[in-house]
Parts: structure tokens; sequence; C-alpha cells
């Protein structure tokens, strides 16, 4: 019974971003421009802009929410951006981050995370289908406070660096045990066609120009 409640949590979780992003895919980019204003773009941010011009690829995910009473989820709408030959920035491709877990908690916590692709083996993994965070023995996950000091060398060495800004009644934001897929329906209805993630970050494949302030403030931040 308690597997079977925790696998209908962790469903719910990951279904409601989808469907609150469905509606409006555009107002998620617009969310994730201002997101990495808020966390780059601050007094403190010489080691976020570090991490940004390393890496190969982003996660923008502008409001992830964890929200519960006994049990509790966590969920939001992303976006991956990857590099380009010349060094700019690839158009975004959707993804939702969901979560479920037991517990006696109560409140509800609303967070900006981002995400420092370092490595291709990273990059591979966030571009399969579904990613879970710490199920992958073969790939190192940092974790720094936003606007906090933290090891630069070792976030360099990692393949994935994540970093979140929160607000609310929880101490912290835990991506572990957490799902990263992709949401092939939001790509569809922003692009106009049938594309795969990785045919938009990595072939290049999506166009859509409501991207570009997202594209210009990465290239302002990260080169």
């Amino acid at each position: 019974m308690n597997r079977s409640f925790a696998a209908l949590a962790v469903a719910a979780t990951l279904a409601m971003p989808a469907a609150a992003m469905a509606d409006s895919p555009q107002h998620l980019v617009d969310s994730s421009t201002l997101a990495v204003q808020d966390m780059l773009g601050g007094p403190v941010g010489p080691q976020e802009e570090d991490l940004l011009r390393h890496a190969r690829a982003v996660v923008v995910c502008p409001n992830i929410f964890r929200a519960g009473f006994i049990i509790g989820g966590e969920g939001g709408g992303c976006l991956m951006l990857a590099r380009n030959e010349s060094g700019g920035w690839s158009s975004p491709a959707f993804y939702t981050l969901g979560s479920g877990s037991f517990g006696f908690q109560a409140g509800v916590q609303s967070a900006e995370v981002m995400m420092f692709i370092m490595t291709p083996g990273g990059l591979n993994a966030i571009l399969s289908s579904q990613f879970k965070f710490g199920a992958d023995a073969g790939l190192t996950i940092a974790t720094i406070g936003a606007n906090a000091n933290g090891s630069m060398s070792t976030a360099l060495d990692a393949d994935i660096v994540t970093i979140s800004k929160t607000e609310g009644l929880y101490g912290g934001i835990s991506l572990q045990g957490s799902i990263l897929a992709g949401d092939s329906n939001t790509d569809e209805d922003y692009y106009g066609r049938p594309v795969e993630a990785r045919q938009i970050v990595v072939d290049l494949e999506g166009k859509n120009a409501g991207a570009t302030p997202l594209r210009g403030i990465l290239h302002r931040y990260g080169g």
C-alpha cells in the first residue's frame, strides 16, 4: 500500500506541472528568463557565472513547488538549453521535474533552481527520456547554495551542479530522487511540429523568437 501511494504521489507531481505548462509554454520561457536574472544578476554572482561559462548546457526551473501534510511532493516546469558551436545557446527543450516523499511535513515552499550540465555524460543523461537524480552512480552531482560560497573546484569536477533560491517553511530543496522528464507535447506546441529534446538543443532544429530574451541573458552572464 505504501509503495503504491508513493508511486501515485510521484505521478501526480509529474503530471501537475505538465498540465500547468500546456496552456502557456511561453510563460515558462519568460519566467525562466526572470529566474536567470534573479539568480545570476544579484550582488553575489561570480561563482555562478563562472559555472555558466564552463557549462555545456543549463536547466532552468523557475518555480519548483514543494507542499504537503503527511505526504509531500515537489514539481514544476523546466527548460534545458545547450551551447552551440559558436558559443551561443540553443532554443529551449521543455521538461518537468517531480518527486514524491513521505514524512510529517507541513507548509509550502517555492524555489528557483538552475542545473549546470558540465560534462557530455551529464548532458546525455538529461537527454534521456527520464533522469532520476541519485540513481546513476557513474554521475557526480554537486549542490551549492545560490549566492553562497562553495567549492568551485569540486563543482567544476562534477557532471551536474545545482543551485537554488528558496522561500517558505522548508530549509532547502533536495533533488535526490527527483525525476526530470522530457515534455515532448509542450515541445511540439512551442515549435509547431514534433521535435525531440536532442533535436532542439544539439541539432538546433527548434526555432521560436519568444526564446530570444532567455538565450540572450544566458549569453550575457555566461558568454
